[in-house]
């Protein structure tokens, strides 16, 4: 089984192609910093950097709403491959070919670094003194349960 599952923050905007033909596909090709666990050996890195490629849809989605910056969790699959440079040298390379991209935080959050969820058109309820959120009143109207 070859299955990737990763979640990180794009290291700058999507490079998107399109290829030549009467079914033109979007190719889209971004980094993906993913923060390591713990760091071994005294290694001074504190990411690896994923090279990621997304085909058809998924690079159209890429190219329309991911940018520098973005936290997306992605899943996929591992694909090597090879070529020869200008100067002769085989070249090789290690990708995950995206099958499923999707945000991982709010866009608030990603601007504020407040994680607070409200609905379109009201505030975000503050947090109170112990640590929970305050509900304000008059939204159980609106909850899909009781």
């Amino acid at each position: 089984m070859n299955k990737v599952i990763l979640m990180g923050r794009l290291t700058r905007d999507p490079e998107v192609r399109y290829s030549q033909g009467d079914n033109a596909m979007a190719v889209a090709r971004y980094t993906l910093a993913v923060d390591r666990r713990f760091n071994r050996n005294n290694d001074d890195q504190t990411a690896d950097f994923i090279s990621c490629v997304a085909f058809g849809r998924s690079g159209e989605f890429a190219e329309k709403y991911l940018h520098k910056g973005t936290k997306i969790a992605i899943t996929g699959r591992i694909q090597t491959g090879s070529y020869t440079n200008k100067d002769g040298v085989k070249v090789y390379t290690t990708d995950v070919v995206v099958e499923d991209q999707e945000f991982a935080e709010s866009k608030n959050s990603a601007g504020s670094g407040d994680s607070g969820f409200a609905p379109a058109g009201r505030p975000a309820p503050a947090a109170a003194g112990d640590g929970f959120m305050n509900i304000p009143d008059g939204i159980d109207e609106e909850l899909p349960f009781n």
